[in-house]
């Protein structure tokens, strides 16, 4: 895990963790790890998974991620133009 992608997971972590101050960090992982239908032991379980529950965990279903969000284009030639660099 990169440095910044390290601190960024704790900022997220630190702020579940407030929520939630009467468990301990392995509870807390565990029950981060259920939400996100994990069935494997939290030792097998990949750093990405978790990253992914503390970022999304509370939003909605249908809620788009961040990430594709900021791609997004309402319109298809929109979309189009931009990708093959007309506009910007």
């Amino acid at each position: 895990m990169t440095q910044h992608k390290i601190e960024e997971f704790l900022d997220l972590l630190r702020d579940h963790w407030l929520k939630n101050q009467d468990q301990n960090l392995t509870q807390l992982l565990q029950k981060l790890a259920d939400a996100a239908g994990c069935e494997q032991p939290l030792a097998d379980i990949a750093d990405d998974t978790l990253f992914y529950q503390l970022k999304m965990g509370e939003t909605e279903k249908s809620e788009m991620i961040p990430g594709i969000a900021k791609d997004c284009e309402e319109d298809f030639k929109t979309a189009l133009l931009k990708a093959r660099g007309v506009i910007e």
